[in-house]
């Protein structure tokens, strides 16, 4: 008995049909082919990004540079290693706070009162520190411990109760603003220890050349690192990645950006403790939102809370403790801020705080919507508004036109963020 012509179901299908076994043997996924075509690939790559709304950090960078443009032509003292360097610093209070924005925002949800969190991490260490004499180290758990137990409380009436994150976190600004002026007392005011451990998060500068270096190739290699290992990855599991030119090309771009920032360090204090910090913290917040079991819950839940529901995930635990994350940075981001004026008072967390915060976490790419960002988003967008803030003091522009100029570019980037949004549907991708 012969069983040559016996075949399996798939197989049957392209017997005595060569030309469509060929055809169905060519089919493959075009992101697939980048590599093979050349630059003729990436164009056609990047067209089909574009139709498909996937525009990533592009706009933010081109909005950055020309903004830079704009006040290096008005102020040539802008781009200066000096203003520079001060713009960095000035930022990372501001970039810590939104980096807890980034984690509520993925939900699809919004804090509001992570201003006031601020002010009262801020409160609570010199309190702690200056008028009970308390250790630095313990006094700065504890102000930390303070923004994660008043998130954790917010979280709990959002999961739990089912009060609106809107409405438990603006009664949370309103009760912890309060809280901060009662802990600070008549004075309102209590002045940082100018050598102390919190003065020191933003007057601490690495004056050895060798320092900023270090830091653009540690960056540098850790990028190549992760990107190397996370195409391994997806290759071994059969999905599509990126080939090892893109890789090498992305990882060249952050080389250059990352050793022209160590060069210009370098021209004025040093490599600042305070921009060590935020890069630091910003490696380990992406890794653990798009490396680890955690981090893959929350996008699930920024795409469809009943679905992760259903996928096993504990939705109220996972809620709750990224409104315990968003107010440990928001503690975090009161003490840097309370760094810069050596000093806590009852206007810390107030005026634009909370407002930069949000902005800087949207216009830097995260989503309105859920489900989509990254926590370098802070980076970017906190980058674009403490440069609007520094180009304009520098022109001696008042303060009302800052906030005219930020609400517009934070405009513009919403109605970047929906016009996203409904292309990708309407391409089949959201």
């Amino acid at each position: 008995m012969s069983i040559d012509n016996t075949s399996t179901p798939a197989e049957g299908h392209t017997v005595g049909n060569p030309e469509a076994a060929v055809g169905a043997a060519t089919v493959v996924d075009p992101r697939l082919l980048v590599r093979e075509q050349g630059f003729a690939g990436y164009l056609t790559e990047f067209k089909r990004k574009m139709k498909a709304g996937d525009l990533g950090s592009l706009p933010v960078i081109l909005g950055l540079a020309i903004i830079w443009i704009i006040f290096q032509s008005l102020n040539s003292n802008f781009l200066t290693a000096g203003n520079l360097s001060d713009i960095s610093v000035a930022m990372v209070g501001t970039g810590m706070i939104a980096i807890g924005i980034v984690f509520v925002l993925l939900l699809g949800e919004i804090d509001l009162s992570v201003g006031s969190v601020s002010g009262v991490a801020g409160a609570a260490f010199a309190v702690l520190n200056v008028t009970h004499g308390m250790n630095e180290v313990l006094a700065f758990v504890l102000a930390l411990l303070t923004g994660t137990v008043a998130g954790a409380v917010h979280g709990f009436f959002f999961a739990k109760i089912g009060v609106p994150a809107f409405a438990v976190t603006l009664a949370g600004l309103l009760f912890w603003n309060g809280f901060q002026l009662k802990i600070l007392g008549d004075n309102g005011t209590i002045n940082l220890n100018d050598d102390g451990l919190v003065a020191n998060l933003t007057t601490y500068y690495f004056s050895n050349v060798a320092a900023a270096y270090g830091l653009a190739v540690v960056v540098t290699v850790l990028y190549f690192v992760s990107s190397f290992y996370d195409n391994k990855r997806r290759e071994a599991a059969g999905v599509p990645s990126k080939p090892l030119s893109d890789t090498v090309l992305r990882t060249v771009l952050l080389a250059v950006v990352s050793f022209a920032a160590a060069i210009v360090f370098n021209q004025y204090k040093g490599l600042p403790l305070a921009v060590v910090i935020f890069v630091a913290v910003l490696f380990v917040t992406d890794f653990v939102l798009r490396r680890t079991a955690y981090g893959r819950k929350i996008f699930a839940l920024g795409g469809s809370v009943e679905a992760s529901r259903r996928a096993g995930i504990n939705v109220d635990m996972v809620r709750i403790s990224v409104f315990a994350i968003s107010g440990t940075f928001a503690a975090v981001g009161g003490l840097f801020l309370a760094s810069k004026i050596a000093a806590a008072n009852q206007g810390a967390g107030g005026g634009d705080l909370l407002m930069n915060a949000i902005a800087a976490a949207v216009i830097g790419g995260t989503s309105l919507f859920g489900g989509r960002g990254r926590t370098w988003n802070a980076l970017l967008g906190v980058l674009v508004i403490i440069s609007i803030q520094y180009g304009l003091a520098l022109e001696g522009i008042a303060s009302p036109v800052q906030y005219m100029i930020t609400g517009g570019v934070l405009l513009a980037t919403v109605v970047i963020d929906a016009v996203t949004r409904k292309t990708q549907k309407s391409a089949g991708r959201a």
